[in-house]
Protein backbone atom coordinates (compact mmCIF):
# COMPACT_ATOMS: atom_id res chain seq x y z
CA UNK A 1 0.00 0.00 0.00
CA UNK A 2 0.89 3.58 -0.34
CA UNK A 3 2.39 5.93 2.31
CA UNK A 4 -1.18 7.60 3.59
CA UNK A 5 -0.48 10.07 6.90
CA UNK A 6 -3.91 8.62 8.32
CA UNK A 7 -2.20 5.62 9.38
CA UNK A 8 0.98 7.04 10.70
CA UNK A 9 -1.32 9.59 12.62
CA UNK A 10 -3.45 6.88 13.63
CA UNK A 11 -1.36 4.55 14.85
CA UNK A 12 0.58 6.98 17.30
CA UNK A 13 -2.53 8.29 18.63
CA UNK A 14 -3.77 4.78 19.54
CA UNK A 15 -0.20 4.02 21.54
CA UNK A 16 -0.16 7.57 22.86
CA UNK A 17 -4.01 6.50 24.20
CA UNK A 18 -2.88 3.26 25.24
CA UNK A 19 -0.07 4.90 27.57
CA UNK A 20 -2.56 7.32 28.84
CA UNK A 21 -5.20 5.22 29.55
CA UNK A 22 -2.81 2.63 31.66
CA UNK A 23 -1.41 5.86 33.69
CA UNK A 24 -4.88 7.23 34.55
CA UNK A 25 -6.26 3.41 35.69
CA UNK A 26 -2.77 3.43 37.99
CA UNK A 27 -3.41 7.07 39.09
CA UNK A 28 -3.54 7.69 42.54
CA UNK A 29 -5.23 10.00 44.68
CA UNK A 30 -2.97 12.67 45.20
CA UNK A 31 -2.70 12.98 41.16
CA UNK A 32 -6.79 12.42 41.02
CA UNK A 33 -6.55 15.67 43.50
CA UNK A 34 -4.12 17.79 41.77
CA UNK A 35 -6.71 17.28 38.80
CA UNK A 36 -9.17 18.21 40.71
CA UNK A 37 -11.47 14.67 41.02
CA UNK A 38 -10.85 14.12 37.31
CA UNK A 39 -9.34 11.72 35.92
CA UNK A 40 -7.15 13.66 33.18
CA UNK A 41 -4.83 10.77 32.17
CA UNK A 42 -7.45 8.60 31.80
CA UNK A 43 -10.25 10.42 30.08
CA UNK A 44 -7.43 12.20 28.00
CA UNK A 45 -5.98 8.61 26.76
CA UNK A 46 -9.72 7.57 25.90
CA UNK A 47 -10.21 10.47 23.67
CA UNK A 48 -7.20 9.74 21.66
CA UNK A 49 -7.75 6.29 21.32
CA UNK A 50 -11.39 7.31 19.87
CA UNK A 51 -9.31 9.74 17.68
CA UNK A 52 -6.81 6.79 16.68
CA UNK A 53 -10.00 4.74 16.07
CA UNK A 54 -11.87 7.50 13.75
CA UNK A 55 -8.46 7.85 11.42
CA UNK A 56 -7.98 4.18 10.62
CA UNK A 57 -11.64 3.42 9.96
CA UNK A 58 -11.29 6.80 7.61
CA UNK A 59 -8.16 5.27 5.96
CA UNK A 60 -10.07 2.19 5.24
CA UNK A 61 -13.24 3.63 4.19
CA UNK A 62 -11.89 6.48 2.01
CA UNK A 63 -8.44 4.69 0.68
CA UNK A 64 -6.44 6.81 -1.64
CA UNK A 65 -6.86 7.05 -4.89
CA UNK A 66 -3.61 6.18 -6.97
CA UNK A 67 -3.72 7.12 -10.34
CA UNK A 68 -2.97 4.03 -13.20
CA UNK A 69 0.33 5.27 -14.90
CA UNK A 70 -0.69 3.45 -17.99
CA UNK A 71 -3.53 5.45 -18.24
CA UNK A 72 -1.22 8.64 -18.60
CA UNK A 73 0.07 10.22 -21.75
CA UNK A 74 2.81 9.80 -22.63
CA UNK A 75 3.95 13.17 -22.03
CA UNK A 76 5.60 14.12 -25.53
CA UNK A 77 4.52 17.43 -25.97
Amino acid sequence: MLFDIRRILGGLFAVYGVILVVAGLLDGAEEIAKAEGVRINLWTGVGMLVLAGVFLVWERLRPKDVPDPSDESSGDA
